[in-house]
């Protein structure tokens, strides 16, 4: 069967990797909001800011990070961005248990989330292509969504309990735990990794295509625009 054969042991871990990071991200996946509404009393407006500036703006601070993940190795760019997340995440229960957590906190840890998802997926997706064969990336591909489509369908419910019984800051823990699991499983995979060949000065001539493989979404995208037109096309 394609879907249950064996995609090596890096990809086991990187898989794993990806699982305990995406469980721990669902588990607290309506923390925040919490957090604002019953430790800050925080009202609609600035629950509606957290939700949204956030990811906005860590979005928009992702951008310039595309041309330098693009020339760099991908797992140590994903083990930074595991780890700072870790950390991040933590400065809330050690805020919260100095009573000096606030909504300007939270704001910034969600632009920091953020930004460190999007980079860490840019990265992910290279990363994929160049550990599996591309006739496989499919099944790869497969997995991945599968995780997260559980983790999205079983995190949010036990999350809403664990909160329930152990407090707001539970899942913030959890998740971020998670995140320094996943480094740990990055870092476990081992093997080498070659150094991405560095875009040189030249400019493209009249009909000629310049690509870039480092995209924001969680699998790699080649984005190709050609100087004599302006239509782009993608190829996995």
């Amino acid at each position: 069967m394609a879907g249950r054969r064996s995609l090596g042991r890096r990809f086991g871990w990187l898989w794993g990797a990806y699982a305990v990071s995406t469980a721990g991200t669902w588990l607290a996946f309506d923390a925040f909001a919490l957090l604002a509404v019953l430790v800050l009393d925080a009202g609609p407006t600035q629950v509606s800011l957290l939700a949204a500036v956030g990811p906005a703006v860590g979005a928009a601070v992702s951008v310039p990070l595309g041309p330098w993940v693009e020339v760099r190795r991908k797992r140590p760019v994903m083990i930074a961005t595991d780890l700072v997340r870790c950390a991040v995440l933590l400065s809330i229960p050690v805020a919260f248990a100095l009573g000096r957590l606030g909504f300007v906190q939270l704001l910034l840890v969600s632009v920091a989330v953020a930004a460190a998802d999007i980079t860490f997926s840019a990265a992910a997706g290279a990363f994929l292509k160049d550990l599996v064969p591309r006739r496989d990336l499919l099944v790869a591909n497969g997995r991945f969504e599968a995780t997260n489509w559980t983790a999205s369908m079983v995190g949010p419910p036990l999350g809403g309990a664990a909160i329930g019984l152990l407090g707001p800051v539970t899942t913030v823990v959890g998740n971020a735990v998670s995140y320094l699991l996943s480094a740990f499983g990055l870092r476990a995979m081992g093997g080498e990794e070659k150094h991405p060949v560095r875009p040189g000065p030249a400019r493209p001539g009249p009909g000629q295509a310049t690509c870039s493989t480092a995209g924001a979404a969680s699998w790699p995208t080649r984005r190709c625009a050609r100087s004599s037109s302006t239509r782009s096309s993608r190829t996995p």
